[in-house]
């Protein structure tokens, strides 16, 4: 339990900072300290977590579901997020989404082949690959998506 704690902590203060504290602060009606509590690892705050609606109020301005995204994790759920427009989201067809795919693969490979030159693989490779790959997974989604339409 103490792991999915802290898991859950770190996204919550990936959230807050996305936001910005001050805004963040604006958005749910809380103090610097109160939001503070709810991601620190100090073991007098251990039980303290971010209320749903805050979170949800949150999320709306961020950039990324962090703690959405978080708690599918913990469940083995994946999400789609998907940054497009509507309007925008179903443009295509298979063919453009295999090269869109092949594109995306190769942009992954990049990343990995800088993140790994010097052997070690920082944080911000990590969230860089990280990155790549949920862009990745929304071209795979959509080439899902054109092939369940069927022949066009």
């Amino acid at each position: 339990m103490a792991d999915i704690c802290a898991y859950l902590k770190k996204h919550t203060e990936a959230l807050v900072k996305d936001v910005g504290i001050e805004n963040a602060c604006a958005i749910t009606g809380k103090s610097k300290a109160t939001l503070g509590r709810y991601y620190s690892d100090n073991a007098e705050h251990a039980d303290r977590f971010m209320p749903v609606d805050a979170v949800a109020r949150l999320e709306e301005q961020s950039s990324f579901p962090h703690v959405t995204s978080a708690l599918a994790d913990l469940r083995n759920i994946t999400l789609s997020y998907n940054e497009t427009t509507p309007d925008s989201a179903r443009n295509g067809n298979v063919n453009s989404d295999v090269i869109a795919l092949s594109q995306r693969f190769a942009m992954l490979m990049s990343e990995y082949q800088t993140a790994i030159e010097d052997g070690i693989i920082t944080v911000n490779e990590t969230k860089r690959l990280l990155k790549e790959t949920v862009l990745l997974q929304q071209v795979l989604l959509e080439m899902k998506l054109h092939l369940e339409e069927g022949p066009a």
